[in-house]
């Protein structure tokens, strides 16, 4: 029990009434006042299938604290389906919610003076916003991931969520036709779970695990296999017993393991949200984090997976061959990865994979051997140049022009830019400029997933660039640049851009630059004038107000005093 709690409800004689005739009426006996009370942070919701699984989860968890002799006090706390809200002003609250999220769990946790948490998630946002608020209280605590969907299939070929934005863009370029689109819309997404590939759901529950903050080989099991729920119980041990021991995610979340989660995030080709979110989760635990570390660990980390997006398979695939321990102990013994960090099982990573092979099988190619990479080095870049003085971030792997010099096409918002692509007013070349999407500007940050995918599903991949301050899904792939800062809505010369501006995105000089002078260029901002904001009043107008450059991680509490 926590010092809080503890002193009022055990050492204030007649004075502890009150509180233990509230926990009376929710369970508790007398035996149960000595006894670590566990919140269990329940992301369930019926709102995408990524967290429809979790209430089942979230019982095992319950059932798993009482056995551990502990006391489990279960709230909730929301989510946001981002494939659902995807392209529409909803998406506006998907990066939000991880704020949300993030001060809810700290806001109960802290509230009821709980001993430790338990926080089940499957959506995007679930991750990061459970991690920032773990790190900020730094009570003992536990990750425990809903799962990942099982993949659909149609003609033969894998399905997700991803494969029905892309059929769109090949509907709309006369690709497939209507019964096709259908088609793979009814198969996209067979069950519950989160989505399939390497986006940004499974990347993010793989980073945790690399952090130490979840069970080895959680990150990647399925929704709705049994080896979900037994893990889902022994976490709840865990941590009980990591209260006992007083395993702070202080003693966790340090640089070192932040260092390996990035490099696992390389190693499996994740998605660009990981950037921000572990930028966020860094500021969170009071550990000094910048974007120039990223690309530092992006060259030298080769990408052994070949996972969707741009690659093969999606994460059960992955996780029939090893799963994120075997990705783990190839980094490990070629010194990627640190093996002294702690875990929340109390062991180190090096302990925690002591009897992983230092190979992958032999008979499978979805982690490659190490002298056999995908890629020679990381895939998320950080590109710089006078679009982007703060930094912006793109993958470039996958890609078959990692050069591109073209025209600017500049749109104000992403459905500006979708309905050209839809028109074919997109031509070979061009370099599409969306703006005013950025954490402040749009506000939110949107996810530029219709676009990038109808660019796709058009056939422009590989001879059309984006640039823009929004983000992207963890789904996209091609020659798109995000996270641009400073922002449009800030002054950032992503504003100042003109249609017909030559613009170069040069992935392996990691250059983003606008082919204009620096006279013309300050010309231009002393004639900027920011624009009103969107939203006067709620959520997004509370947010556009604290929220931080990309580059710092989005973050709301940053520099408030």
């Amino acid at each position: 029990m926590s010092e809080n709690l503890r002193s009022q409800v055990v050492t204030q004689g007649v004075q502890r009434s009150p509180n233990r005739a509230m926990l009376r009426a929710v369970g508790f006996q007398d035996e149960d006042f000595s006894k670590a009370i566990v919140g269990i942070a329940n992301g369930y919701s019926t709102i995408t299938p990524c967290n429809m699984g979790i209430n089942k989860l979230a019982l095992i968890a319950e059932l798993g604290v009482k056995n551990a002799k502990a006391m489990p006090q279960m709230f909730g706390t929301i989510t946001i389906s981002d494939g659902i809200s995807m392209g529409t002003e909803g998406m506006k609250y998907s990066l939000v919610s991880r704020e949300v999220i993030a001060d809810s769990i700290e806001t109960a946790c802290n509230g009821q003076s709980m001993d430790g948490v338990l926080a089940i998630g499957g959506c995007d946002k679930n991750m990061p916003g459970a991690l920032i608020a773990i790190a900020r209280m730094n009570i003992p605590a536990i990750f425990v991931y809903g799962g990942t969907i099982k993949p659909g299939h149609y003609n033969g070929r894998d399905l997700t969520v991803i494969s029905s934005f892309e059929a769109v863009g090949q509907y709309s370029a006369n690709k497939i036709d209507e019964k096709e689109l259908l088609e793979v819309e009814r198969r996209a997404c067979p069950g519950a779970g989160s989505c399939g590939g390497m986006y940004t759901a499974n990347t993010m529950s793989s980073a945790i695990e690399a952090l130490g903050m979840s069970l080895p080989y959680s990150s990647t099991m399925a929704a709705e296999d049994e080896e979900k729920a037994e893990s889902t119980e022994k976490s709840a041990f865990v941590l009980v017993e990591a209260i006992r021991k007083q395993i702070l995610p202080s003693q966790i979340i340090t640089r070192k393991s932040i260092e390996n989660a990035i490099s696992v995030v390389m190693a499996v080709g994740g998605s660009t949200n990981a950037v921000l979110h572990l930028l966020a989760i860094a500021h969170a635990g009071g550990v000094e984090l910048t974007l120039d570390d990223f690309e530092a660990i992006r060259a030298r980390v080769p990408v052994l997976c070949d996972l969707k997006p741009s690659g093969r398979y999606v994460a059960t695939d992955l996780h029939k061959v090893g799963g994120i321990p075997q990705v783990m102990k190839m980094l490990l013994v070629h010194d990627l990865i640190h093996g002294d960090c702690l875990t929340i099982t109390g062991q180190t990573v090096a302990e925690v994979l002591a009897d992983v092979s230092e190979e992958p099988p032999t008979n499978q190619d979805v982690i490659r051997p190490w002298n056999k990479p995908l890629y020679q080095q990381g895939h998320l870049a950080i590109l710089k140049g006078n679009l982007a003085t703060e930094g912006s971030v793109a993958k470039i792997t996958g890609i078959k022009i990692p050069k591109i010099t073209g025209p600017a096409r500049v749109f104000e918002s992403e459905e500006s830019c979708l309905d050209a692509i839809l028109e074919k007013k997109i031509n070979p070349g061009d370099v599409i400029v969306i703006r005013y999407e950025g954490p402040k500007g749009g506000p939110g940050m949107r996810e530029m997933l219709a676009p990038t995918s109808a660019i796709i599903g058009a056939g422009l991949g590989d001879s059309v660039g984006l640039i823009t301050d929004g983000r992207f899904s963890g789904g996209t792939y091609g020659m798109v640049v995000g996270h641009v800062a400073p922002e449009a809505a800030v002054g950032g010369a992503i504003a100042l851009v003109e249609e017909g501006d030559t613009i170069t995105i040069d992935a392996h000089a990691r250059v983003l630059h606008l082919h204009i002078s620096d006279e013309e260029l300050a010309h231009r901002r002393m004639n900027w004038q920011p624009r009103p904001p969107r939203y006067t009043t709620g959520v997004l107008a509370k947010y556009t107000k604290l929220v931080s450059s990309s580059s710092l991680g989005a973050v709301t509490d940053l520099d408030l005093f």
